[in-house]
């Protein structure tokens, strides 16, 4: 993800509108021994298990900077030390032990035993279908959906700032975890997603019931004219998804983006449910690779999962 400018996680409105979607009831917090997902409860209500997971309760250590810009957005200097990060992915900047381990810790919050299947995200527009258990685990097909319908699987997507979304089909039982950056939104990977999910399984988009989680948001997220002119070619109206901030730059909100595909593709908009976090803004919450790659050279992954209850 390019990085056009770098501002601080200062701004309260984030927090307040993604506390109130909590309140609202789209939305809510799993937590066990320092382990904190956020989960979708119209998925929870049709009978898929899902998660989209934090930073915290693991056993990584991203950043070591004593008393390092992060120290402002709420986590402390003996938090950064004491390898308390939950990072799910990234294997060239941690260890396959904490990663590992973490994965464990994670699933740990869910109510039965899951196999987790994933892929090599390369902000394109494949899909990794999961026809047996055999085909779970990390894998090597570039890929930036993942669907199954298999029982006692977790699809699952990494993201850091990107755009995670859920899809559930409660008539089919088929499910799909969406890995959307800009460069996937604009190539229309969640409307690939819904359209190989009624290839694969006879899914109906009327059906699906969808959840877009925590990632980059409009009120810091800037973004160049090379993703506003790769949105120009792809959507009618893109405009409405940036709001300029001076010449060739603007603020955009790529989960406004991802669900208007989703309605677009004939999912039903009260099926669509957004988390109002901004990750950039939550760094006491979520992993942002905007904030911490340029500071510390890595940073950790979060992970959303989806499978059946």
């Amino acid at each position: 993800m390019p990085v056009e400018s770098i501002m601080e996680p200062s701004s309260q409105d984030s927090q307040v509108a993604a506390e109130q979607t909590l309140a609202e009831g789209a939305f809510y917090w799993r937590e066990r021994d320092g382990i904190k997902l956020l989960a979708c409860k119209a998925l929870d209500d049709v009978g898929f298990a899902n998660g989209f997971s934090t930073r915290l309760g693991g056993v990584s250590t991203l950043k070591t900077l004593p008393n390092g810009p992060l120290a402002t957005a709420g986590v402390s200097d003996a938090a950064q030390a004491a390898g308390t990060e939950l990072n799910l992915g990234g294997f060239n900047e941690d260890s396959r032990e904490n990663i590992y381990e973490n994965r464990r810790r994670f699933l740990s919050l869910f109510p039965k035993e899951y196999r987790l299947a994933t892929a090599w995200q390369v902000h394109a527009d494949n899909i990794r279908f999961i026809y047996q258990h055999s085909e779970t685990g990390d894998s090597d097909e570039r890929a930036d959906a993942v669907i199954s319908n298999l029982d006692g699987v977790l699809a699952g997507v990494k993201t850091a700032d990107c755009v995670p979304i859920l899809i559930g089909d409660p008539t089919t039982g088929g499910y799909a975890a969406v890995h959307a950056g800009w460069r996937g939104t604009a190539k229309g990977i969640v409307a690939m997603a819904i359209s190989a999910m009624a290839d694969t399984f006879g899914s109906s988009p009327d059906d699906l019931i969808c959840a877009i989680g925590p990632a980059a948001g409009c009120s810091l997220y800037e973004v160049g004219q090379d993703v506003i002119d790769a949105f120009a070619e792809k959507f009618s109206g893109s405009e409405k998804y940036f709001k300029e901030t001076r010449p060739g730059h603007a603020l955009a909100d790529i989960k406004a983006a991802n669900a208007d595909q989703l309605e677009s593709n004939g999912v039903k908009k009260t099926n669509i449910h957004i988390s109002a976090y901004c990750t950039i803004e939550r760094v006491d919450l979520f992993f942002s690779y905007r904030i911490e790659k340029n500071r510390f050279g890595r940073t950790g992954r979060l992970m959303s999962v989806i499978g059946q209850l």
